[in-house]
């Protein structure tokens, strides 16, 4: 989806679902890691997370675009814009669009240790030398078994 394309959605969702325009900026943000939008309070455009969309798809990417829709039309309305106000929860409401996002998972290198005497096996990110730990559930010997992938929320 380009830019454009980002933006003819906002303005299409804005009139579906809250019978009110989009009149400002819709855009694409790639720095966003851990929320799939953000509505900014000075210049009133909307800053969408890509990797929302590659990785759940177009449904649950316009749920996030109604969530930013409802800062946006509350705030500019002079309502209560903010996830604790009743305005807002209301709205979300109204127009089904998630108060959360979910975490976007991602692979990452993990060591696995397992202790000898009872064994417990955990992950680590680092890797440790195991004559200097012990267990801490049993005070037993540590055995580094592998490096693996993992797929981890962030």
């Amino acid at each position: 989806m380009t830019e454009q394309e980002l933006q003819r959605h906002m303005e299409t969702v804005s009139l579906q679902f809250f019978q009110e325009p989009f009149l400002h900026r819709a855009t694409f943000n790639t720095r966003l890691r851990t929320t799939g939008g953000r509505y900014l309070l000075q210049s009133h455009d909307i800053e969408m997370n890509p990797r929302y969309l590659e990785s759940f798809g177009l449904d649950y990417f316009i749920g996030i675009m109604k969530h930013e829709l409802c800062h946006y039309h509350l705030h500019i309305a002079g309502k209560g814009y903010q996830h604790r106000d009743t305005d807002f929860r209301a709205l979300l409401a109204k127009v089904d669009a998630p108060r959360f996002c979910q975490a976007i998972p991602t692979e990452q290198k993990m060591h696995r240790y397992t202790c000898l005497a009872c064994n417990t096996a955990f992950l680590r990110k680092r890797r440790f030398d195991v004559k200097k730990y012990r267990c801490g559930r049993c005070n037993g010997h540590l055995k580094y078994v592998k490096e693996e992938i993992v797929q981890v929320s962030q």
